[in-house]
């Protein structure tokens, strides 16, 4: 099968952006990955993107494949349909060339939320967790977030507000909140209040509907919100919370 790449580029060096087309031939199990690296192999040597492992478990390869924001190494050219398919980085993150992206802002909200776990002082020893408890359960499902960006790209109110935390950082709050032994649970909640954070929101479900993982940030999100509206986390709120990168 014969297939129609169109690859954007972008290079640092004059800012210039355009879209580069490139024929390849591939397989039934053929990826989006694979075909970039027959395209630096074989036409292009100087094409830039970010990958790892290969086999779907590092996220370092994400980006957006026909509008939608995937794992490239996971992707396989023969489901998309068509005998084109476009490939962009990802959304809402500085470029550094072609299809690499800075992933600091990323980090940046992840380190203004607070996104380490705080011992609490009044702990004595290694605090132990039944798998079966309550609170285990409740974040089961969120705990696999690998910080890939997929869901910060698909975002639309992170595009709208760059001082948004976002979805990932949200749902790591979440599983940080949630832990009865986090000593940070009533500060975080407090900034999670602020102007950028849980009430930023608007519940799309773009992030959802792209997360390689399968995981759900608006549910923890609208678990913090729940939370938040409890007696002790209803003190004025700080201002902004977020990240100002773009």
């Amino acid at each position: 099968m014969v297939l129609n790449l169109e690859v954007y580029r972008y290079d640092p060096g004059t800012t210039e952006e355009r879209t580069d087309r490139f024929i390849v031939e591939v397989g039934e199990r053929t990826t989006v990955l694979d075909a970039l690296v027959q395209v630096q192999a074989e036409a292009d040597p100087t094409l830039a993107f970010r990958y790892a492992c290969r086999v779907g478990m590092c996220g370092s390869c994400a980006m957006v494949v026909n509008g939608r924001e995937r794992w490239t190494c996971r992707t396989l050219l023969s489901r998309l349909g068509g005998d084109r398919v476009s490939i962009r980085p990802l959304y809402h993150f500085p470029l550094v060339r072609d299809l690499v992206v800075d992933m600091a802002p990323l980090t940046e909200r992840m380190t203004a939320l607070g996104a380490a776990f705080v011992p609490s002082d009044d702990g004595e020893g290694f605090a132990r967790i039944s798998p079966a408890a309550p609170e285990r359960s409740d974040i089961d499902s969120s705990i696999e977030c690998i910080g890939c960006g997929a869901c910060l790209s698909a975002c639309s109110l992170v595009g709208s507000a760059p001082g948004f935390l976002g979805p990932a950082p949200l749902l790591r709050a979440f599983t940080l909140v949630r832990d009865s032994r986090d000593g940070a649970r009533d500060a975080r909640l407090l900034r999670l209040l602020g102007e950028d954070g849980i009430y930023r929101c608007h519940t799309h479900f773009d992030c959802v509907e792209v997360c390689p993982m399968g995981l759900a940030p608006t549910a923890g999100i609208l678990a913090l919100k729940r939370l938040a509206l409890r007696p002790r986390a209803r003190s004025r709120p700080p201002g902004r919370t977020g990240s100002t990168s773009r």
